[in-house]
């Protein structure tokens, strides 16, 4: 079945854009079960920012770049065909600069004589259409690669900042990945046993992640990253600053992206119900796919409990927004800038030392969320909250990370002073 534009992704190639490398690959390994070639874009560098630059004004936010980059990269590289190669490029409504990356890229790609290449926007609007037979078990199965690649990356950043030899942790995660994609690729199965090949991959993952040597000694500051979704989990945007946070000493939790997903199928139980729809197929549809999506999240991370423990992620997305509430309630706010303020509140909660957003230079989000910061900061007792803004220019990272680190160790400091002395006045007074 074609898309919209009659187009298909049969005999094509369809690049993922590398919101983060390892979701990325798991995505691709979804759409190779499926029978269609599939790899992420290539690693962003200089000259992603060189191409992209030619074509846009300066008003663009750095995702927009850095994916609009990478597809030119691609389109230089030897034997391009465009009627062979599909990018998958979502799109939403409201008023984020998104929902105008599939419209500058076909733009531009119009302009060079490529508009050939496919952008792929599947959409349950029509039912998946345009993804073709099998859209179905394809879109259960992406929802597997979604919560694969966030628990891997759980992992890998729990345990790299605490590895006895430099680098085994980073050559056991990608064994562990190369093992997941695999197991996700696997083509004609039945979703049982398909579900149940992931849920063994993802245990010999886990075991190859437990099996690298590490020295806890005392605990490292905790930081929790928050903020615009592509610029916190793709490493080129975000000049690596979970390593370089990890090279100052700090242990990084970074939100995932099954917290957006929860989020936006929140919000379609909202509008349905704002609607009058609230007893309707679609809230039904609704109410059927979260308990689907519910029940193989729950299989496919029970072999993590121990990993997980302490390290939860809230049990709904209403208790993210309602930590936000005070702050930023979602019946006037929307998107990443109530999950941010509620959630840097959960990191809190859960014994974080600091919180960085991590947003593009001019985002709407980072800009509202920033605003706020300073009140949930001073209602939680000083607790450490920075926005970091990113443009692909970053000379004094380095520099402000050091100050922000300092910080996060004096409240992780007074936080166990103040946690000692509870203690000790507890059992003063029990005598």
């Amino acid at each position: 079945m074609a898309g919209p534009d009659g187009k298909s992704l049969v005999g094509r190639t369809l690049y993922i854009p590398r919101m983060s490398y390892e979701g990325a690959r798991a995505m691709a390994a979804a759409f190779q079960s499926a029978g269609f070639a599939a790899e992420p874009t290539p690693e962003g560098d200089a000259h992603t920012y060189e191409l992209a630059r030619r074509y846009t004004t300066g008003d663009e936010c750095l995702p927009e770049l850095v994916t609009l980059g990478d597809i030119l990269k691609i389109a230089e590289q030897p034997g391009f065909a465009p009627e062979k190669t599909a990018l998958m490029m979502p799109t939403s409504n409201g008023p984020c600069r998104f929902g105008q990356y599939r419209h500058l890229i076909a733009k531009v790609l119009n302009e060079l004589g490529l508009g050939e290449v496919y952008l792929f926007s599947p959409t349950s609007a029509d039912g998946y259409g345009s993804i073709g037979r099998g859209a179905r078990q394809l879109v259960r199965t992406a929802w597997w690669a979604v919560v694969a690649s966030d628990v891997l990356r759980k992992l890998l950043l729990k345990t790299r900042p605490y590895e006895v030899h430099p680098g085994s942790t980073d050559a056991a995660f990608s064994r562990a990945l190369d093992c997941v994609c695999a197991a996700l690729a696997t083509p004609a199965l039945s979703m049982a046993a398909h579900r149940r090949r992931v849920q063994e991959a993802l245990e010999e993952a886990r075991d190859m992640l437990r099996a690298v040597p590490v020295h806890r000694g005392s605990p490292k500051p905790l930081i929790g990253v928050v903020g615009e979704i592509f610029c916190r989990l793709n490493d080129f945007s975000n000049n690596q600053v979970i390593r370089r946070i990890e090279e100052f000493g700090g242990e990084v939790w970074v939100s995932d992206v099954a917290e957006w997903t929860w989020y936006t199928n929140e919000e379609e139980r909202v509008r349905l119900r704002r609607e009058g729809r609230r007893f309707s197929f679609a809230m039904l549809g609704n109410r059927l796919r979260q308990a689907v999506m519910r029940a193989d999240e729950h299989a496919l991370l029970r072999p993590f409990a121990d990993e997980l423990r302490g390290y939860e992620e809230p049990p709904h997305t209403k208790a993210i927004l309602a930590r936000s509430r005070p702050y930023l309630p979602a019946e006037a706010a929307l998107g990443e800038m109530v999950l941010n303020v509620g959630k840097a509140i959960w990191y809190y909660e859960k014994g974080a030392a600091a919180v960085i957003d991590v947003s593009p230079f001019s985002c709407m989000n980072g800009i509202v969320s920033e605003a706020v910061y300073p009140r949930v900061s001073r209602d939680l007792g000083g607790f450490p909250i920075r926005t970091f803004y990113f443009d692909g220019i970053q000379d004094n990272l380095d520099r402000d990370l050091d100050i922000f680190m300092e910080a996060a160790r004096n409240f992780m400091a007074r936080r166990a002073t103040a946690g000692a002395s509870a203690r000790s006045t507890s059992s003063s007074s029990a005598k």
